[in-house]
């Protein structure tokens, strides 16, 4: 069965999620990098804590389904989820994996420390949100679009004053929903540039071999092929919003019979449903990776 996997990046993330990850993985990582993961809601305010933690608990899903002798034929990371996505692909080494998403967390956090982050709304364009983001932006209060994961869901990144104002004027205009994110960073903005320029020194030290599947890309929703496309989306995806709902289009031209969707959470489940209708969907926040085996093999005899 031709089958799309799916990462997602922040956002999601919650106390004990890392409690199925094996002890051995965890230990690996935690030496690897000299971190203590904390797995709390308290160790999930820092960034670092975040990232790597969310990194681990999708390698290890991968690890696991590859193990029981299952591969994707494209894959999509939204945002951090696009290293899990590298990693699947065998475009990137479990290792330089935890290495880069360390310091890209570091490098994020270090550079925000407070007063940023990141806003989503519901039921309005691009184009309508976009108005009211030229009226509030500022140099004091920057605030600009970001991803966009479906025709009229937009997500907002810059300052927390600016985002609130965006989020209040998109309400009083009629949008369904207007709300901040759980990301302290302003990510996939120009916000970013300082970051993804360091970013992308540390991603020229690794090797970035050539994917065994199609990877979609963040900054465009194509899907390359080539190492140096893949390299570029993972050390400027910082700095450009996330054409998620380009991914999702591109990926059905491709006509996959399962999808995918790693944890934490499961934030694409509707706008998957909405794209693709009844097509089998396996969401690992709420199968195990039993399960999922038992599934995917039961399908494939159809």
């Amino acid at each position: 069965m031709r089958a799309l996997w799916l990462f997602s990046g922040q956002g999601n993330q919650f106390a004990g999620m890392l409690a199925n990850v094996t002890p051995e993985l965890k230990e690996h990582v935690e030496q690897l990098l000299d971190l203590k993961l904390l797995d709390t809601i308290e160790g999930y305010q820092d960034s670092v804590q975040l990232q790597v933690s969310i990194a681990l608990l999708q390698v290890y899903q991968i690890n696991q389904l590859m193990a029981a002798g299952i591969k994707p034929d494209l894959v999509a990371g939204h945002s951090l989820g696009a290293f899990a996505a590298a990693y699947a692909a065998g475009a990137i080494k479990q290792d330089d994996l935890f290495h880069v998403v360390k310091h890209r967390a570091g490098l994020m956090q270090d550079a925000y420390p407070s007063g940023y982050g990141m806003g989503v709304v519901v039921g309005l364009t691009r184009e309508q949100l976009a108005l009211i983001v030229k009226k509030v932006n500022t140099r004091k209060g920057p605030v600009f679009l970001s991803n966009q994961n479906a025709a009229n869901q937009t997500c907002l990144s810059g300052k927390l004053t600016g985002i609130d104002q965006v989020l209040r004027l998109a309400k009083q205009n009629g949008a369904v929903l207007a709300q901040r994110l759980q990301v302290p960073v302003p990510s996939h903005s120009p916000l970013m540039k300082k970051v993804a320029g360091q970013l992308q020194q540390e991603i020229s030290q690794i090797t970035i071999s050539k994917p065994h599947c199609r990877y979609l890309a963040n900054y465009s929703g194509r899907s390359v092929r080539q190492e140096k496309f893949i390299a570029a989306d993972l050390s400027s995806n910082l700095i450009h919003p996330v054409y998620f709902e380009e991914m999702i289009n591109v990926a059905s031209d491709y006509q996959p019979e399962v999808i995918i969707n790693f944890a934490p959470g499961a934030p694409f489940k509707t706008i998957l449903r909405e794209k693709f209708g009844d097509l089998y969907q396996i969401n690992l926040n709420q199968t195990s990776i039993a399960d999922a085996v038992y599934l995917l093999n039961k399908w494939n005899k159809r």
